[in-house]
């Protein structure tokens, strides 16, 4: 049942969604198979053709794309001059809307990652009646909280690398909204200013998902485009606590209510810790958790068997 092959997408493009963006999007899989939609984390991490492996190329219609300003979507927001006005939760929601019309599709199966579950469960929520299921792994929400947890608080846990990360801002920033403060700086049109901050930002990133013995840094923070990309978007969302009300979705949760789920947590994912899918499958009756002992917050072999079993079961759930 498990790994799939990853296969080659059969379809892919650019699609226009207005405010001057153009996303790049790609299908692979059976064309008249179970539609899915496979959100990538970040904010600006871009799709990872890997993640298709959870899912039965012969019974899926698997659909990704490179949200905006980040992967192959244009304008990057590693270019020099880079405007990010136009890049809001809200905004994401409606490109999945697009494209899901653009695809031709009724409904489909939402798998989200990290941040790909807040995006997920904001979909979701803002269109319940598109959605036939939802895969959630490493499951985060949205509010102030939660992003001074992983910004602040979790330097009890990384004192060292904390420190290093704070010093990252100029000391009028460091008792503050510390992703405000590089945001600040990786927006900063000067290399001399920008590239240190998104460095630095980058290190942290890699240093609050290390709770796992066999954790190896991320080759992909050694590219000094994808860095200044991703940190200018993380920040951006970081700081603006992902541009949707506190708590917004423990909230909303009531709309998810008919929608079979399956959410897999580590009991190591300081990042997103299990209390956050805990609460939320408590208020969603069709919801199922499993924490896994041994699995931290990128997630291992462990947490890709939870997600391709349950891919497996909702196969055979209809579509529409």
């Amino acid at each position: 049942m498990f790994p799939h092959a990853v296969t080659e997408p059969f379809d892919s493009g650019m699609l226009d969604v207005g405010d001057g963006h153009r996303l790049y999007w790609e299908a692979a899989g059976n064309p008249n198979g179970k539609p899915a939609v496979l959100l990538h984390g970040g904010p600006g991490s871009g799709l990872s053709p890997n993640t298709r492996k959870h899912f039965d190329p012969d019974r899926y219609l698997i659909v990704q794309f490179d949200q905006r300003q980040c992967g192959r979507s244009t304008p990057h927001a590693a270019e020099p001059v880079v405007d990010l006005s136009t890049n809001t939760t809200a905004h994401l929601i409606a490109d999945i809307e697009l494209l899901r019309r653009y695809i031709g599709v009724e409904r489909w199966m939402v798998w989200g990652g990290s941040w790909g579950t807040i995006l997920g469960l904001a979909y979701a929520e803002a269109h319940p009646d598109r959605v036939t299921e939802m895969i959630l792994a490493s499951v985060v929400t949205s509010s102030r909280a939660g992003v001074d947890w992983v910004t602040r608080s979790m330097g009890r846990v990384f004192p060292e690398a904390w420190e290093r990360f704070r010093n990252g801002v100029p000391m009028i920033d460091r008792n503050g909204n510390l992703p405000a403060a590089y945001a600040r700086l990786v927006q900063h049109p000067d290399p001399e200013i920008h590239a240190p901050a998104a460095a630095a930002w980058c290190a942290w990133e890699d240093v609050h998902v290390a709770t796992t013995a066999d954790h190896e840094p991320n080759p992909r923070y050694l590219d000094a485009r994808f860095r200044l990309g991703f940190s200018r978007l993380v920040t951006h969302y970081w700081s603006n606590a992902h541009f949707l009300d506190d708590d917004a979705l423990f909230r909303d949760a009531h709309r998810l209510v008919d929608i079979p789920m399956q959410m897999v947590n580590g009991r190591m994912d300081i990042s997103g810790p299990p209390d956050i899918p805990w609460r939320l499958a408590a208020l969603l009756p069709k919801a199922d958790l499993i924490i896994l002992r041994d699995e931290g917050h990128g997630g291992g072999s462990s947490m890709s068997a939870v997600i391709a079993e349950a891919a497996e079961r909702f196969a055979g759930a209809a579509s529409a």
